[in-house]
């Protein structure tokens, strides 16, 4: 095989040979310290979303075709946490996790050492941009069969000033040429190497980051730019930790597809599923779904069992009859839910506390009488919530911060459960076609609205995924037909969706007058 090398300063060789590599590896860079956090912690190991930075950073890669192996320099007395993380994640592409250097070059270097000999390309990604995308990351890697370097960088939307020691404008250049670097940074492994051999040489030698590097040493080299986005931010500064907690709740999950009916029986049968609020609606549909798919589904609710969410005895006694009839407990579903619509300060005390303890303080009482089931089989406790979870929506405040609630409360226990191998999800239906939902806003455009089928789908597929900490995004199809009118004698009260294809939504939406249900 032979290694990409350049024979002069400012030219590369007139006939390279073709670019065929042995391996593409992912260096993460993660030997910050957190200083400018102001955290006694590296900032690649605080936690966004419920997991480190660095834990959602790997996943990207972990999960990248293109990618064959990774490997980790990690900050200075830090490496047994990063070990640790990367054991309990399952991250199978990480072959090294090792001691970065004092500097981003010196860190380079070791990398490149790591690496050894051959051809390969390598990737130098920072640890602390979480929010890379899968798309930078494939073109990062195609562009190489073309160039031996390649950057990412986004356009520049501030204009740029350059001062003196004064701190006075001495150059406005022209925006149009300027971009914001990102990282990947990817390379030939020979053009990288060829670049810090030469720099080796040079006592002045000073940069932060590798493109620099070629760029200085290996000026005839042309770096390609690849388009970067805005999401790709680095976790530097206080604010950073915010904004990007924010956009992983923007950029929700998608729960990958299962490919055809064998394959969801053999996810399924055998398992056992138990489902709070599964009389109607999305909970019915999901229960027949998966028993036709070979689960043993036991579903529970107020009007059908008697089984309020919000008594704990009554969760007990539900997963206990479950557990007995199978001698397992794979899947724990709260679908269960209400909406009253209204001004606070207009709203009685019994409604009150009836919104607050179904919403919230049932699915705690499912997930601390669930543990110790889902322990034993490495299970996954799955919950809903609504868009109005990003911002409170007036009139109905308290249903809103029981969905934002919701959400913190998925990504604590995936966190809290992860060392128990126990999954923790949260799946966000757009607005649905439901009688209840007409009659409390009117009719809406049938073409802007879920079907029930949709979101009981979208489901399963969370349930037999290795997803966790999570929230999932379901959204209508373009051109999906809105779904069909409740069948008559639907109790309305029990779930919130009126029929089995009503519910399209997770939550119960009820109009002001009618009496409140409890079972979604």
């Amino acid at each position: 095989m032979t290694q990409d090398r350049t024979t002069a300063p400012d030219a590369a060789p007139e006939s390279p040979a073709p670019w065929r590599p042995a391996r593409t590896v992912a260096v993460i860079l993660a030997g910050g310290t957190g200083t400018r956090l102001g955290l006694g912690i590296p900032k690649q190991l605080l936690k966004i979303a419920g997991k480190p930075i660095i834990e959602h950073t790997l996943a990207v890669f972990e999960a990248a075709p293109e990618i064959d192996e990774i490997i980790v320099l990690m900050a200075a007395g830090h490496l047994a946490e990063a070990r640790r993380i990367v054991a309990n994640a399952g991250f199978r592409k990480v072959s090294k996790v090792i001691e970065g250097g004092d500097t981003r070059n010196a860190t380079t270097r070791i990398a490149l050492d790591a690496i050894g000999d051959g051809d390969v390309n390598i990737l130098f990604h920072d640890a602390v941009r979480p929010l890379v995308s899968a798309r930078v990351v494939r073109e990062c890697v195609n562009a190489l069969w073309t160039y031996s370097a390649v950057d990412v960088a986004i356009p520049s939307a501030d204009t740029i000033i350059q001062v003196d020691e004064r701190d006075c404008i001495t150059d406005i250049p022209v925006r149009a040429t300027l971009r914001r670097g990102q990282t990947p940074q990817a390379f030939r492994s020979g053009t990288i190497r060829e670049a810090y051999r030469r720099a080796e040489g040079d006592p002045d030698f000073a940069a932060t980051d590798d493109c620099g590097v070629v760029l200085r040493y290996l000026p005839g080299t042309p770096i390609k730019v690849i388009e970067g986005s805005d999401e790709n931010i680095k976790v530097t500064h206080p604010v950073d930790v915010h904004l990007a907690d924010k956009l992983f709740q923007l950029a929700a999950a998608q729960a990958p597809r299962v490919a055809d009916h064998r394959s969801y029986v053999e996810e399924l049968t055998g398992r056992t599923i138990v489902v709070f609020g599964g009389s109607y609606g999305i909970g019915h549909d999901l229960t027949e779904l998966a028993r036709g798919y070979g689960a043993q589904v036991f579903p529970f609710s107020r009007s059908t069992t008697g089984t309020h969410v919000e008594r704990a005895e009554d969760v007990a006694a539900a997963l206990r009859t479950a557990f007995e009839a199978t001698g397992r407990i794979d899947h724990v579903v709260v679908t269960a839910g209400i909406l009253e619509r209204g001004a606070l300060a207009e709203m009685d005390e019994e409604t009150i506390d009836r919104l607050l303890h179904v919403n919230f303080v049932g699915p705690v009482a499912v997930a601390r009488q669930s543990l110790p089931y889902l322990q034993q089989t490495k299970g996954q406790l799955l919950l809903y919530t609504s868009s109005s979870y990003t911002r409170g929506r007036a009139r109905y405040a308290l249903y809103s911060a029981t969905k934002a609630a919701l959400v913190n409360l998925t990504q604590a226990l995936a966190d809290e459960w992860a060392e128990f191998g126990v999954r923790v999800n949260c799946v966000n239906p757009e607005r649905t076609a439901t009688p209840m939902r007409t009659r409390a806003f009117g009719e809406e455009p049938e073409h802007t609205l879920l079907s029930a089928e949709a979101v009981a789908q979208a489901s399963l597929d969370v349930l037999v995924s290795d997803l966790t900490g999570q929230v999932i995004d379901v959204r209508r199809a373009p051109g999906e037909p809105a779904t069909a009118p409740a069948q008559p004698g639907a109790h309305p009260s029990d779930d919130g969706s009126g029929s089995r294809r009503d519910a399209g939504r997770a939550e119960l939406e009820l109009p002001q007058q009618l009496p409140t249900g409890v079972d979604a």
